[in-house]
């Protein structure tokens, strides 16, 4: 049964609880990963993503160019932590390119 949440607190405080009684963190994560890559890589790169998920803190890229991934490994790193600095925490701590 979910817990019972009191009228007293910030509407920020009672969204956090919502979100963290009902695991919706992972699912919130992987939206912001997705938006924060298309704004950042911008729509060469776009263009050649086939698809994004991000499982646990890996953010698993699939590209349809192999010159592109090979590109992209290079700079994992600072991928990684563009990323981070977009959201504002640390969210991926690792990019697997396919």
């Amino acid at each position: 049964m979910a817990k019972r949440i009191s009228n007293e607190g910030s509407l920020g405080d009672v969204l956090k609880e919502i979100i963290q009684s009902h695991h919706l963190q992972g699912g919130i994560d992987d939206v912001l990963v997705r938006n924060a890559w298309k704004s950042l890589m911008g729509n060469g790169v776009n263009t050649y993503t086939r698809s994004l998920a991000l499982k646990g803190s890996v953010l698993h890229v699939e590209l349809t160019s192999s010159v592109l991934r090979e590109e992209l490994s290079y700079g994992k790193d600072k991928i990684i932590r563009l990323l981070n600095d977009e959201l504002g925490r640390e969210v991926v701590s690792a990019v697997v390119l396919r």
